[in-house]
């Protein structure tokens, strides 16, 4: 019996992530959301519908993505129909910009490239990405 309850248990448990995953959607809070620490993510699960959704991969140890980020939280906060997204492609421990993390990889984040943005429409289309992003982004024209 007990054991019964125990399997009946773990299965309903082993459903829920998988209902929650596919049905997600994410509303814009008051800061930008900060995911992934170096795992794989999907980005489709992280949009914001309605939104324009950028996301914004870096590293702490990234000079430039420093630098830019305080601009880029005033961007999700100054502008209703944008959400930010940061994703901090280290994985835990690790010390310097970490290029061989899986979400790194994943992306194809190059060993010059951070940050590197991707910008989904509100219809969650992809806009923008890598050069054409950052500029859309930061409205620099280099």
């Amino acid at each position: 019996m007990v054991i019964r309850r125990i399997a009946s248990l773990l299965l309903v448990l082993a459903a829920v992530p998988a209902a929650s995953a596919a049905g997600a959607t994410h509303e814009k809070g008051a800061a930008p959301l900060e995911i992934s620490h170096g795992s794989r993510v999907r980005l489709a699960d992280y949009l914001v519908p309605g939104k324009t959704t950028v996301f914004d991969f870096y590293s702490r140890y990234c000079p430039t993505c420093m630098s830019l980020k305080p601009g880029i939280e005033r961007l999700h906060s100054a502008r209703a129909g944008v959400a930010v997204v940061f994703i901090d492609i280290n994985r835990p421990g690790c010390k310097g910009i970490d290029w061989h993390s899986p979400v790194s990889k994943q992306y194809d984040v190059p060993s010059n490239g951070t940050p590197l943005f991707r910008v989904y429409g509100p219809d969650g289309k992809l806009q923008a990405e890598r050069k054409p992003a950052f500029r859309l982004v930061t409205g620099r024209l280099n």
